[in-house]
């Protein structure tokens, strides 16, 4: 069972899956996020491709100037996670 799933994340990911390009991407989460958020989401995904790539945390605090902290969190995500980043990092080699 889902730890976010309820009627307004059903709704928001409805939502996310009509948008149809990277400008409308772009539009929709500056409006939808703070610009902090938004970069903080972008750090996340980096450090979890990072890490997917056997990276250690040394070089990942280096190049993105994410927290180890943060650099765990991703990781138990990927260790422990619903595979949510695996799957989008396979279909982005496609």
């Amino acid at each position: 069972m889902s730890k976010v799933k309820n009627e307004n994340t059903d709704f928001l990911v409805d939502c996310i899956l009509q948008l149809k390009n990277a400008d409308e991407c772009y539009d929709f989460f500056e409006d939808l996020c703070t610009v902090a958020e938004f970069h903080a989401m972008a750090q996340r995904i980096v450090v979890a491709k990072m890490l997917s790539e056997k990276r250690v945390y040394s070089d990942i605090v280096r190049e993105t100037g994410a927290s180890t902290a943060t650099i765990s969190r991703v990781n138990r995500s990927l260790q422990y996670g619903c595979n949510g980043y695996e799957s989008i990092f396979e279909r982005v080699k496609k």
